[in-house]
């Protein structure tokens, strides 16, 4: 069993704290039974399979008779946008928060779509005289939410991915004709030999095009996208000015690391109050189970140019900071 300090009866009050746990005894332990999760959680055997009929549905891990497995993930897999949002919450809070201290205002900066930078957009709606160029629908839905009349967001336009990012031509001409002070990139996987990797072709090469449109790239991934290879390469490791991971990044990673990027900093989520608070929208495991019957194929739309309305929701997922440290890296010279 997990050695995690766990409140059983925060467990029954909140459905989404039962989900967050059970995919990490899954990814930890590879597999779990149903019985081992209902007594971690103090929670009834239908409780829990209820739950991993949510999870399942939501690509998170696999039921199978009498428990759940790891669902397998191959270069070409993809995870949609919701599934991804319930993975490393606490994690991608505190990376989101020490992203969003580097903004200044008067600034003009990219943002790649991915949840964790969806999580820095929230951390963004203060800030003066602003301009964002983001690929991401639920970027720009987050400061749509909170407008501000010295804010200009300019959504890329191009063709939707199950992740919410807009992708291809489209998105690649924009980009090529601007030039940003600061680029903040998710990914799916980071490896020392393939660099920042994307299952996705298409957003590998709208990602390239954010890279060449700065000179200062921030990297923005927690722990588990080390040692994770998706099909497609979007830049080499030592492209990141910074890479903003979490305390939970394996020694020998941070070697690598230390090597490759301009700075590694490691946010810690310890000190990140998790008291989220959410509207109905994607982040909700139970929304994504009610929703998805009636959407259709998200790689079947495509999404006009800057200007247009934003139609997918968002989240409010917010917590308080009651203290946060970071320890930062500089590449040896």
């Amino acid at each position: 069993m997990s050695d995690n300090v766990f409140d059983p009866g925060s467990a029954r009050a909140f459905a989404r704290q039962r989900h967050e746990v059970i995919a990490a005894e899954v990814r930890r332990r590879g597999s779990v039974r149903v019985s081992e999760l209902a007594t971690l959680l103090g929670v009834s055997d239908m409780t829990v399979r209820r739950d991993l009929d949510l999870l399942d549905e939501a690509g998170l891990l696999q039921k199978v008779h009498g428990g759940a497995t790891l669902r397998d993930e191959h270069s070409t897999h993809e995870p949609g946008f919701e599934a991804k949002s319930l993975r490393n919450m606490a994690e991608k809070h505190a990376i989101a928060i020490a992203g969003a201290e580097r903004v200044r205002s008067g600034a003009a900066i990219g943002i790649t779509a991915g949840t964790t930078t969806w999580q820095l957009a929230y951390h963004l709606v203060d800030v003066a005289d602003l301009t964002v160029v983001t690929n991401s629908v639920q970027v720009a839905e987050v400061l749509h939410q909170h407008q501000r009349h010295d804010r200009t967001v300019v959504l890329t336009g191009g063709v939707r991915t199950p992740s919410d990012a807009l992708v291809g031509p489209v998105a690649v001409t924009t980009l090529q004709s601007l030039h940003l002070d600061m680029v903040f990139m998710g990914v799916h996987g980071i490896t020392e030999r393939a660099g920042f990797t994307t299952p996705n072709l298409m957003e590998a090469e709208t990602n390239r095009a954010f890279v060449e449109a700065t000179g200062h790239l921030v990297v923005l991934a927690d722990h588990t996208k080390w040692n994770v290879t998706g099909l497609s390469s979007i830049a080499p490791l030592r492209a990141a000015a910074e890479l903003i991971t979490d305390r939970g990044l394996p020694a020998a990673a941070r070697h690598v690391l230390d090597a490759e990027v301009g700075q590694l900093v490691l946010a810690d989520p310890q000190f990140v109050d998790q008291s989220f608070t959410h509207a109905a929208g994607p982040s909700s495991v139970a929304s994504v189970a009610s929703a998805s019957p009636g959407a259709s194929d998200p790689s079947e739309h495509s999404v006009a140019a800057a200007g247009s309305g934003v139609a997918a929701s968002a989240a409010a997922t917010t917590g308080t900071i009651k203290n946060r440290t970071t320890r930062t890296r500089r590449r040896s010279s």
